[in-house]
């Protein structure tokens, strides 16, 4: 067996537009986000930083921190999200071995941070924050390319302070969740307070201290975990499965120990079993390229841990980026490898509810990260899997709640016979290959349900309403009766019959006037002239009379059933009616 140091494995998490990609972009000098769809990473990718150039753009810093760094470089993964960074793991633990948090520096933690934050707390990844985007702080001089310190000391006084006051204020809000942070130059032991690091992702400065930081804290604290066995085993996780002109369907991989050879037998894990297949070619992309856009790759006999790379083999149609992998040869099989990776397998499976929406997507990892979000929000998930959205999910959506009525499209398309159905059958496909407007539109979809079933609701019933006979406003003593009333609750419509507080029918409305002009309804505050067919006044209503809409039982029990649409003062409306009510009849109430 032989051992050697691997490259440490490295994930970039950030709040949307938080500058994830561009600050990768940077590193590596390539334009990835612009080919994103939204300038957002919806896809895992993987891009190497060899140990020249570390040295090359760090050797300063690297000498200042006392850094020999003998690592053969940096490999880090570019996720679409904090879910697929939880998806992206081996046995034990995070795929990563440290991970940068990336914080808009004039905007401090949003929501999407937090979360971050305790997805790495919860898988007891070590991390790095990288505060960007300080060339966006009013006044400030870029300096392209230099280290932090030099950046900071040729800024004016007060740029200087509004720096300090940004990052006491992060450091603050990272203390309210947990994390004890400080200014990585003022740091004495990096296992105990996570470092900041200011940077721009658009001029470069402190980029280069970022990357002297990575180079060192993994070098320093994670060189335990960066062994391996460079003739061993191969193990890996799927990224993504494509078709590549030349080659075939292939598939991407992180490898992450051990040894992949052309010619090795492929296990690949599979809910329904491992499949088992040859490799005829592995290929990488030149350092510093993105595996998911270099359309050249250079093939190589055999390619050690830790790596992406992308692999030819037959059979490879059906396997679901996310999942495990290992490579064997010839003398270096172990036993139960396919166990392994079915084990592995069932770490990953989604699970659903009985009855809910239905999810699909293009990989395993766009998949977790958009039902966890779904998930979050507490939306029911009856299916979720790979591929594009077919008449039998429309089928399977039959007679539900239109709320639930619904299908996530995540960078998938829609077969035309599905699209036509789901026209048909009223059911909602909401297609996007960004997570986040996928949510915005379903959010909006609940919005227009509510209001249509509460205009529905509101139609079918007769509104709670409660009103007060003004005193001095008798415009008419009958035939109809016309009084001056004040809404004290709900609204009144014409046509509406109201009662007294012992449960006794007055009359009906007639008609409503506010400011002498004729309206539809009286609202909650208002004071409006009501016309009432059936009222004698003197007789059977009285000024400051208090009146109350008359509510069947049928009615009462469809507006009990349905309080989320009351407001407040139409709840209290209501109650004092049921009580009225059931003065009269002890069971009214009752179904």
């Amino acid at each position: 067996m032989t051992e050697r140091l691997r490259k440490p494995i490295i994930s970039i998490l950030a709040h949307v537009d938080h500058g994830k990609t561009s600050l990768l972009d940077y590193i590596r000098s390539s334009r990835v986000q612009t080919g994103e769809a939204g300038g957002i990473t919806q896809h895992i990718g993987a891009s190497e930083v060899p140990k020249d150039i570390i040295i090359s753009v760090c050797g300063k810093l690297l000498a200042q921190f006392k850094i020999d760094f003998k690592l053969p470089g940096l490999l880090f993964i570019d996720t679409p999200g904090h879910a697929a960074f939880s998806m992206l793991r081996r046995r034990g633990g995070s795929l990563a071995d440290i991970a940068i948090l990336v914080i808009d520096v004039t905007e401090g933690i949003k929501p999407q941070t937090e979360e971050a934050i305790n997805i790495l707390k919860q898988y007891k990844t070590p991390f790095i924050i990288a505060a960007n985007k300080i060339d966006k702080l009013s006044g400030w001089s870029a300096k392209k390319d230099s280290c932090f310190t030099d950046a900071y000391n040729r800024q004016p006084p007060k740029i200087r302070q509004d720096l300090d006051m940004k990052l006491y204020e992060l450091i603050g809000q990272l203390y309210t969740h947990g994390v004890s942070a400080d200014l990585y130059t003022r740091i004495e032991d990096f296992t105990k307070t996570v470092s900041i690091i200011p940077i721009s992702a658009k001029t470069g400065e402190g980029v280069s201290d970022l990357i002297t930081m990575l180079s060192g804290m993994t070098q320093k604290y994670l060189e335990k975990n960066l062994h391996i066995d460079d003739k061993g085993t191969g193990k890996g996780t799927v990224l993504e499965v494509k078709e590549v002109k030349g080659l075939g369907t292939t598939m991407d991989v992180i490898l992450y120990d051990g040894l992949a050879k052309r010619g090795d037998s492929v296990i690949i894990g599979h809910p329904n079993g491992a499949i088992v297949t040859k490799a005829k070619a592995v290929l990488k992309t030149s350092p510093l390229k993105e595996i998911r856009v270099e359309k050249q790759f250079i093939n190589f006999p055999e390619i050690s841990a830790a790596s992406g790379l992308k692999i030819s083999a037959p059979d490879l149609e059906n396997i679901i980026p996310g999942v495990p992998v290992r490579f064997e040869r010839e003398g270096v099989k172990t036993k139960n490898t396919e166990a392994e990776v079915q084990k592995e397998i069932e770490e990953v499976q989604i699970k659903t509810d009985s009855s809910g929406v239905i999810v699909k997507a293009d990989a395993l990892g766009s998949l977790e990260a958009l039902v966890k979000t779904l998930k979050d929000m507490e939306i029911p998930i009856k299916r979720a899997e790979i591929g594009t959205v077919n008449k039998k999910d429309i089928m399977a959506l039959e007679e539900i709640d239109p709320v639930h009525k619904v299908i996530f499209a995540f960078n998938t398309k829609t077969l035309p016979d599905a699209e036509e159905i789901a026209r048909k059958t009223k059911t909602k496909i909401f297609s996007s290959d960004i997570i986040y407007r996928l949510v915005e539109d379903y959010e909006k979809h609940i919005e227009e349900v509510s209001k249509l079933k509460e205009k529905d609701i509101l139609s079918s019933v007769t509104a709670p309403s409660k009103l007060k006979f003004l005193s001095g406003f008798v415009f008419r003593q009958s035939k109809p009766a016309i009084i001056g009333m004040e809404v004290l609750g709900g609204t009144i419509k014409t046509g509406v019959r109201l009662m007294n507080t012992d449960g006794k029918i007055i009359g009906t409305i007639h008609a409503l006037q506010n400011k002498g002009e004729n309206v539809a309804e009286g609202k909650l505050g208002e004071q409006v002239a009501v016309s009432i067919d059936g009222a004698v006044v003197g007789r059977n209503i009285k000024e400051d009379d208090i009146l109350y809409s008359f509510i069947l039982k049928d009615e009462y029990k469809i507006l009990s059933e349905n309080l989320d649409i009351l407001s407040e003062n139409e709840k209290n409306a209501l109650e004092e009616i049921r009580e009225i009510m059931v003065k009269k009849d002890r069971l009214w109430d009752v179904f």
